[in-house]
Order: C-alpha cells, then sequence, then structure tokens
C-alpha cells in the first residue's frame, strides 16, 4: 500500500492543514442537517470519511493530528463543553479500532473498518455518559447506537472506500 510522503514540512503541514479543513467543513454542513429520525445523538458521522481516507493514504500519526484538530476545532465551533469529552472518547476509541482492523486486514474492506469505527465510536459515548450521568443504565442506550452505528458506519466506510479507490494516487515530480 503506497503511503503519501511529504517534500517538505510545509507541505506537510499545508497537507494536514486541508484535511482538516475539508473534515471541519463535513462535520459543520453534518451539524446543519436535520436528523430524519428521533433518535438522540444520531448521526452519520461523514468527517470520519476523512479520517478513513487518511488512514489509507497517509502516515496514521498524520490521520491522528488532523481527528484532533478536528475534534478540538468542531467542539469549539459548536460552543459545547461536553461535546468535546464525548467527541474526543468516541473518536480515539474508533480511531484505535479502525486503525487495529486496517492493519490487520492489510488496508483492504475499507467499508468494514467505518462499521468498526461506528460502534467504537458509540461505545466511547457511552462510556463518557455512563460517567457524566453517574448511571450504568445509559449502556442500554448502546442497543439502539449499535443498530444505527451498523448503518451510519456503511455509508460513510462506502464513501470512504470509493473515495480511495476514485482519488488519483498523490504522487511528487
Amino acid at each position: 500500500m503506497q503511503r503519501f510522503s511529504f517534500k517538505s514540512k510545509t507541505h506537510r503541514i499545508c497537507s494536514l492543514a486541508l484535511m482538516t479543513t475539508i473534515a471541519l467543513i463535513i462535520f459543520t454542513v453534518e451539524a446543519q442537517i436535520p436528523v430524519p429520525v428521533a433518535i438522540p445523538g444520531l448521526k452519520l458521522g461523514l468527517s470520519n470519511v476523512v479520517t478513513l481516507f487518511m488512514l489509507r493514504r497517509f502516515q496514521r500519526k498524520d490521520a491522528f493530528i488532523v481527528l484532533l484538530c478536528r475534534i478540538l476545532l468542531g467542539s469549539m465551533f459548536a460552543g459545547q463543553v461536553m461535546s468535546l469529552a464525548y467527541s474526543l472518547a468516541g473518536g480515539l476509541l474508533a480511531f484505535a479500532a479502525m486503525t487495529v482492523f486496517l492493519t490487520l486486514s492489510k488496508g483492504e474492506n475499507v467499508w468494514f473498518a467505518g462499521v468498526v469505527g461506528a460502534i467504537f465510536h458509540n461505545i466511547g459515548q457511552i462510556i463518557v455518559a455512563i460517567i457524566a450521568f453517574d448511571s450504568k443504565y445509559v449502556a442500554y442506550y448502546f442497543i439502539v447506537l449499535f443498530f444505527c452505528s451498523v448503518i451510519t458506519g456503511l455509508f460513510t466506510g462506502i464513501t470512504a472506500q470509493l473515495t480511495v479507490k476514485y482519488t488519483p494516487k498523490l504522487k511528487h515530480k
């Protein structure tokens, strides 16, 4: 699997800034789209497409940096302190799970990595909710989130896989 390599430190910073900006734009636009079902906390997680794309085409550390920047800046834009805890826990757990899955599958089945990421994202959020509400009963909500995460993760995973497939390999002259 060919990974993107940078010509210079400046090129790396600009590339990561560009990917962070794309993820933030997707995050911001998605926040404006009303969810057609009344399930609290449900969203597609479209900015995860950028994370999956980066895990396939860039170094893991670069994907991790973009993920952290997107979470921190997205939480600042949303203006909710508690959303930072939920996003960090979910994002970091999803990143770890997707990284492990893509490593074990040798980068194949990006679509399934999207499902794995969505499930683990919800596990991270449930853990934060259990701590925040000081109630283990919140964990029952994971049953609802599990089915939703399979559907949303499948969508984002397929989108990421197609993006990787149809985006030309980045080459330097």
